[in-house]
């Protein structure tokens, strides 16, 4: 699959709402329970240009937006400031297609590039093909924390993937 990663515009917001309503209705990558709007969308993408973080998308060989990848603060402290968390959302038909490693491998450079120190990821413990997307690409998962989330009526375990940049 012919995939071009670029940073997204507002015109790719509506792309980036869909792909991620679809993953907060059908799947436990996102925890929020409640679509949200394009008017959230909006404020995140001001909110991440305002502070220098990236939005990048993948688009296949029609321009259709496929896949988009963020990363803004993992937490407020200041002793987190050279830690980022990020997000990265693939349509489910574009799984196992390699826009995920080519988002994913472009927001690291691009954290690199910024003098990022790690880059964090919270995942859905059971979420097997997430934890070895992120394994592959060298990031090492922590432990469980075991029920500290809910969705579809039952618990789920947070695990971190983390990857250091400048060990």
């Amino acid at each position: 699959m012919a995939v071009t990663i670029r940073p997204a515009t507002t015109d790719d917001l509506l792309a980036i709402l869909e792909i991620s309503n679809q993953a907060i209705a059908e799947t436990t990558a996102n925890w929020d329970l409640q679509p949200e709007t394009l008017d959230d969308r909006r404020a995140w993408f001001q909110n991440r240009a305002d502070n220098g973080h990236p939005v990048l998308v993948a688009t296949d060989a029609h321009h259709r937006v496929i896949g988009w990848a963020s990363y803004g603060p993992f937490r407020s402290r200041d002793g987190y400031a050279a830690t980022v968390e990020h997000s990265i959302y693939i349509t489910p038909e574009a799984h196992g297609r390699g826009a995920g490693t080519e988002l994913m491998l472009a927001l690291i450079e691009h954290a690199r590039s910024a003098g990022v120190h790690a880059i964090v990821g919270g995942l859905d413990g059971a979420n097997e093909g997430s934890l070895r997307f992120h394994q592959r690409l060298g990031f090492t998962a922590s432990t469980p924390l075991p029920a500290v989330g809910r969705k579809f009526g039952r618990w789920l375990d947070l695990v971190f993937v983390t990857l250091v940049l400048d060990a």
